[in-house]
């Protein structure tokens, strides 16, 4: 099939991109902070930044949204739609995007520290994951993750408590610091040095989590969390006073609740949103229909003429009486004291709840949170513009709690669309503007964006060579029996991942082991599989437990005496090294369904994604020179650079159609999402012409446009 080539429209578009901009959005947040910008001292006025160029828009929003860059059909797309309303179009489209559910578990995931290796860490995810493409209200999620006992896997909202062993006194800093953006664990061990909170505040919280235990089966190796009748968490703390003077403390939370008697306008709007929900919930009629109640009739008509109605009857209540035993209940308490505290958090009063949330999405498409560091909300670090701050946290809170709206309502803002403060800029000049939101600042695309616009540059989602035309011979050292000969190696071992369950392979390329040793194929990684992971698993694990038994002595001591005969007649074995032929056609998948985090030295590691094991672990967007070798060694640049015949590209390089010209600004628009420039344009053509062939000096351009800043940025 002939690609696709570039339209007349798109380059028209780029073209006429390059001097367009916008008129200002009139949204409420850019009048609140106008008004804010306004009512500062005129020596401290500057002129905003101008909003950016549609293309310059385009990526941005591609990139924040759903976590890539645009596709050159996609840039054509947009280019066809009318001019009036085309972003506020294209945001509204990407909310509906399934990468938009992938990307922002990714933000949860930093937030919330989960981690597919953890304890019901893989479910967890997934759950996220469906939380977010089903628009569960943030409110709900975070009460199911706060009170939630069960077994991890079953119960993936558990998967939360059981990430930090449902310790108490580390669920009290987690679930202040996650949700409330508070750093009450500093007044774990003494008064906090720089805030309002006292070290009884900490132990209060932490009772919250005195009775939670976390269980492991010896039996079956199930793992759970449940309520146990007495707490953990005593006062004085251990080591302070007489022991005998400890006693348990009753939970109590520390963090102010608005109380007044008047209800705030944005809560009887979340009061009338969540009706409107309700109302719109079809009613389903479950009564049984007149042919269900005759024929229900006439069986039991039937059977009464073969004697066996009171027989099947009594069975039937039998049953009835078996399903009311509630095995899981016996073994998985709830928790009211969780259930109170999910409520406290979570209560619309509780102004920290919505602010740290907004403040986290905020920095993540800004660049910078109105309070920084995101998660360290205290009296003496005041949030810059508080009452844009306040505005969106009650417009989220308005909206139930719906991450699309917040999202929406700042991408469609001036504030996130205008560009960066001139290069000329003196650096207290750049710390104004972005300060005072009239320019945004510069920003690395996240690991996992930066993976994913590699490859969607490179178009290494799908296979990019016909098959037969990158065949390699690749040897591999297997184990055969002694004496077998060369011919009975019909197949050497896969050492590399293999589909199972709820993980399949994320590079599906052909790398060899000896690749993965030296580093060249760090790119690869394991990807979860959301849908499977969230399966509904039968009782029968509950219902077993009781039939169980323990494995005698005698049962054992015949189990290794059997091991140890198997041993000694086993086949002896010897190492052989056996080649064989592959056709070197890799395809990646997106790494934002990959296990996470990646393994250390892995690309997203490299470039940023932090472990998930520490609290308060953030990104780190430092630049390094292992990022940089990475990008101009790595397999995966590689790959994409290189110019396979099943790519829009290839026509215009090779046979009738060729035009180098057209080609070049290709690439240009796939990898940059912009047309070069005339000088761009000519030394992009001398590159090409010093290349070993035309595709060969293709590949070295676009790996030259990779690896350039311009691509690592957003614009």
């Amino acid at each position: 099939m002939r690609p696709r080539l570039p339209s007349a429209v798109t380059v028209g578009f780029l073209v006429a991109c390059s001097s367009l901009v916008s008129t200002a959005s009139g949204s409420d947040l850019d009048r609140i902070i106008f008004q804010a910008n306004e009512s500062l001292s005129v020596g401290r006025r500057i002129e905003p930044t101008p909003v950016v160029d549609d293309s310059v828009f385009l990526r941005r929003v591609y990139v924040d949204l759903i976590g890539r860059i645009p596709t050159e059909a996609e840039v054509t797309d947009f280019a066809t739609w009318p001019a009036e309303g085309r972003r506020q179009k294209l945001i509204d489209h990407l909310l509906k995007d399934d990468r938009f559910s992938d990307r922002w578990t990714i933000f949860f995931a930093d937030m919330l520290r989960l981690r597919s290796g953890a304890t019901g860490g893989a479910a967890l995810i997934a759950y996220v994951h469906n939380a977010v493409k089903t628009g569960m209200p943030y409110d709900e999620l975070s009460r199911r993750l706060i009170s939630s006992n069960g077994k991890a896997g079953r119960v993936p909202e558990v998967g939360f408590v059981l990430g930090d062993d449902a310790d108490p006194l580390a669920m009290a800093s987690v679930t202040s610091q996650v949700f409330l953006g508070v750093h009450i664990g500093c007044a774990q061990c003494h008064d906090h040095p720089f805030d309002v909170w006292k070290r009884r505040d900490f132990y209060d919280m932490a009772a919250f989590y005195g009775k939670t235990r976390r269980y492991e089966s010896q039996l079956t190796k199930i793992v759970y969390a449940t309520e146990m009748d007495q707490t953990t968490i005593l006062w004085p703390p251990e080591g302070v006073g007489p022991a005998a003077d400890r006693k348990p403390i009753p939970a109590k939370f520390p963090f102010p609740i608005d109380e007044s008697n008047e209800t705030p306008g944005y809560i009887k709007r979340l009061s009338a949103t969540r009706a409107a929900k309700i109302a719109a919930i079809p009613v389903v009629d479950k009564r049984p229909s007149v042919d269900d109640l005759l024929d229900s009739v006439s069986d039991k008509v039937a059977k009464a003429t073969t004697g066996k109605l009171a027989e099947e009857l009594a069975l039937a209540d039998s049953k009835r009486d078996i399903r009311k035993i509630d095995v899981q209940k016996g073994l998985y308490k709830p928790s009211e004291l969780r259930e109170q505290l999910a409520a406290n958090v979570t209560d619309p009063r509780n102004k920290y709840f919505s602010r740290v949330l907004v403040n986290r999405v905020w920095k993540t498409l800004i660049g910078r949170g109105f309070v920084e560091p995101v998660d360290d909300f205290r009296a003496d670090n005041k949030p810059v513009m508080p009452a844009a701050l306040d505005y969106l946290a009650e417009e989220f809170v308005a909206s139930d709690y719906d991450l699309r709206t917040l999202v929406r309502l700042i991408a469609s803002s001036d504030a996130y669309q205008r560009g960066h403060a001139p290069a000329n800029s003196d650096e207290s000049t750049r710390v104004q503007l972005e300060t005072q939101l009239l320019a945004t600042p510069v920003r690395r695309m996240i690991a996992e964006s930066l993976y994913d616009s590699v490859v969607t540059a490179g178009h290494l989602f799908e296979p990019k060579h016909s098959p037969g035309k990158n065949e390699r011979t690749i040897r591999d050292i297997v184990r055969v029996p002694k004496g077998s000969k060369p011919g009975d190696v019909s197949k050497p071992i896969n050492l590399a991942p293999q589909k199972g369950g709820a993980m399949t392979a994320m590079s599906r390329g052909d790398a060899t082991a000896g690749e993965s040793a030296s580093g060249y194929g760090l790119e690869a990684a394991i990807e979860l599989d959301f849908t499977s992971l969230l399966k509904e698993q039968g009782d029968e694990e509950e219902v077993a437990l009781d039939e169980m038994k323990a494995v005698s002595k005698e049962e054992l001591e015949a189990q290794r005496m059997m091991q140890q005969r198997m041993m000694r007649n086993s086949t002896e074995y010897e190492e052989k090294v056996v080649t064989r032929v592959v056709d070197d056609n890799p395809v990646f998948n997106s790494s934002l369904r990959m296990q996470s985090p990646a393994p250390e030295g892995h690309f997203l590691r490299v470039f940023g994604q932090p472990n998930r094991s520490d609290l308060g672990d953030l990104r780190d967007d430092s630049a390094s020179m292992r990022q940089a070798l990475m990008m101009l060694n790595g397999r995966l640049s590689h790959e994409a650079a290189r110019v396979g015949d099943l790519e829009p590209i290839y026509p215009l390089m090779q046979g009738k159609s060729a035009n180098l010209d057209e080609a070049v600004r290709l690439a240009y628009r796939e990898i940059l999402t912009r047309n070069p420039t005339a000088e761009e344009l000519t030394d992009a053509k001398t590159i090409i012409a010093e290349g070993a062939s035309a595709l060969d000096g293709m590949a070295d351009l676009r790996w030259i446009l990779m690896n350039c800043n311009e691509f690592r940025f957003l614009p």
